[in-house]
């Protein structure tokens, strides 16, 4: 296995926990929030979505895919507070985005030479990962930051264990 495999394993570990947690979640379930102060389980779908169409995007311009009109704006920091669900997405159409989103750093790792790892990532991120190697560790993993939100809100509903 070398470098690129072990993140796309890894990728498609994050991406097998989040799709199976939501597997027997309804769209209004996506309203819910683990706690009060938390972001509730669709703004933060939206938020892992928008971040890997700019992470991907920053590590290899260009290879990223698109988002809908206005979704990485409804995704906002700013709009974590926000419990309108008509503002939000389905859960298919969140389903469908993490299925692109794959797609793409699927193919932006197949087609960046290796020696690309090393090279410095954007400005932007470079304090907390400063290389391109880093920046594919975090779009591999973020998902798995907010499993546990997910998994909370699963208990609250009394949905079955599923992992």
């Amino acid at each position: 296995m070398d470098v690129k495999d072990s993140i796309l394993s890894t990728r498609g570990m994050s991406s097998m926990v989040l799709t199976k947690y939501l597997s027997d979640l309804e769209d209004a379930d996506l309203m819910l929030r683990p706690t009060p102060g938390c972001n509730h389980l669709a703004w933060q779908l939206g938020h892992l979505i928008s971040s890997d169409a700019q992470l991907i995007d920053g590590a290899c311009p260009g290879k990223s895919f698109e988002l809908p009109a206005g979704f990485a704006e409804a995704h906002a920091k700013d709009k974590c507070g926000c419990d309108d669900a008509a503002k939000f997405r389905t859960k298919q159409e969140y389903l469908d985005l993490i299925a692109k989103a794959d797609a793409a750093l699927t193919k932006a790792l197949q087609e960046m030479p290796v020696e690309q790892f090393d090279a410095p990532s954007p400005e932007w991120m470079r304090s907390f990962f400063p290389t391109v190697g880093h920046m594919f560790t975090l779009i591999a993993t973020h998902a798995m930051m907010h499993a546990g939100q997910f998994a909370v809100v699963r208990r609250q509903l009394g949905k079955p264990i599923l992992i």
